[in-house]
């Protein structure tokens, strides 16, 4: 995206509140409303298996203009921070009108893999805004600033904006309850005439979506459009249909979705409704692939996994996994991890018998198939090794700041039984905490310090290397 997050306070007067509240009215209901639409959107939910997107994430996203390759996503899966990523869907006034990798296909490969995908649409930009219309404007032209019927033109060039996102939305796979954002680069919100019908625009946008079963997203400059919603959303309360999700371009390098509270009230758009656009364009390197970007943070909730039983209620998340040794007279191995062992093995239909926590010969003989299993001598002993490789066992995708679910809590098992000392929480969240040990982890083995459980990491994890 372009919209840099100018700071225009010489456009930011103490009398712009002022000024709202006396000139604005609410929408009026345009002519043409009619009931929605939904044939073609119900069609979609039906045909797609795809999941709504970007759905529930916290964590690091990028976009670029180009929907990058399908070698690049993936490689960029396997290496970097990011899990979300923006792509142009629509909009005439965007500069990649050309998507050649944006297929159904593409979007269904990125859902499937991991990706949050965060559609937009550059259309009708702002009347007063310099740097449009971009192609001329027969092509592309701006939001119609006629103050007439109360700005009724501007209303259905948002109502048409939003329907035609919608229809491409459609077209590739993009399911009712995905967010679809418009973006309205940087303008001069001090132009009465000029917000106003920014305004109306937005609105109308806004109201479509949500009518045909889509959620609304909104990105600007901090200064400009998301400055401009947030006075509406406090001088006019309930007078506008407002986006559910605001993206605010504001590049101060903080990766988190803060933003001075001359822009936006410190509680707007909060808990998880807000993306921040905190770095402009650069070029980034991941697993040897460059691609010039704009990097983003995503508050959009998400950091809770759903709780887990096992063997009705037997503890596998334990806070060391300690060596397990044939009985003795004076040294018994501790019933809590034999429990353990004796449900993850009873998951892998290994062993049979009751999980009473001794470690007699049926549970020695199941730990010894897993070992010969894995490519391992047979032995009495159960170890740090063999805990890893039990505890990691299962499908290997892709972990990273943001990841929740089942996957990472086998993860977090499997490096506690790699690094005791550290007494990793099993919470199935992977948050800073968790991107910390994922580095230790790594480093300890001898791979570069990326926080991530990428494919070669299951592999040492499922080889119990330590």
């Amino acid at each position: 995206m372009s919209a840099r997050p100018a700071h225009l306070s010489t456009l930011l007067a103490a009398g712009l509140t002022a000024v709202l509240a006396v000139t604005m009215v609410a929408p009026a209901r345009d002519a043409g409303d009619r009931e929605p639409d939904r044939t073609s959107v119900e069609l979609v939910a039906r045909e797609s298996t795809n999941k709504p997107t970007p759905g529930a994430f916290t964590g690091y996203g990028f976009d670029q203009c180009l929907a990058p390759t399908q070698k690049t996503m993936d490689t960029w899966m396997e290496h970097s921070p990011f899990k979300a990523v923006g792509i142009y869907i629509s909009g005439n006034s965007r500069h990649c009108r050309d998507q050649p990798n944006l297929t159904p296909a593409w979007v269904s490969r990125q859902l499937a893999r991991g990706w949050h995908l965060l559609p937009i649409t550059l259309g009708p930009q702002a009347s007063c805004a310099t740097r449009y219309p971009k192609y001329g404007k027969n092509i592309d032209p701006t939001i119609n600033p006629d103050s007439s019927n109360n700005y009724r033109k501007a209303r259905v060039q948002g109502k048409k904006e939003a329907e035609k996102a919608v229809s491409v939305a459609g077209s590739l796979g993009i399911v009712p309850k995905s967010t679809l954002f418009y973006d309205l680069e940087a303008f001069d919100i001090g132009q009465a005439a000029c917000r106003m019908s920014a305004i109306q625009f937005v609105h109308a946008w806004s109201k479509r979506l949500k009518e045909l079963g889509y959620k609304s997203g909104f990105y600007s400059s901090a200064a400009s459009g998301i400055k401009m919603l947030d006075d509406i959303r406090r001088t006019h309360p309930g007078k506008f249909v407002l986006p559910n999700t605001l993206w605010i371009a504001r590049w101060d390098g903080k990766a988190n979705t803060t933003v001075s509270t001359s822009y936006l009230g410190p509680k707007a758009w909060l808990p998880g409704r807000r993306v921040k656009q905190y770095q402009g364009g650069h070029d980034e390197k991941w697993g040897g692939v460059t691609i010039n970007i704009d990097r983003n943070f995503l508050d959009l909730g998400g950091m809770v996994a759903a709780s887990e039983t096992h063997c009705g209620g037997i503890a596998v998340d334990l806070a060391s996994y300690p060596t397990l040794r044939v009985p003795t007279a004076t040294a018994t191995p501790p019933a809590k991890a034999v429990k353990a062992l004796q449900c993850l093995l009873t998951e892998k239909k290994l062993y049979t018998g009751k999980i009473h926590g001794r470690y007699d010969a049926p549970t020695r003989r199941a730990a010894q198939a897993w070992q010969v299993k894995k490519g391992f001598p047979a032995r009495n002993m159960w170890g740090r090794r063999d805990w890893m490789t039990l505890s990691s066992a299962g499908s290997v995708p892709v972990l990273k700041y943001g990841s929740t679910g089942a996957a990472v809590r086998r993860a977090q098992r499997a490096m506690n039984a790699a690094m005791p000392a550290r007494k990793i929480k099993v919470n199935g969240v992977f948050d800073a905490t968790m991107a910390t040990h994922v580095g230790a982890y790594r480093r300890k083995i001898g791979m570069t310090s990326y926080n991530i459980v990428s494919t070669a990491t299951w592999k040492k994890l499922q080889a119990g290397k330590h």
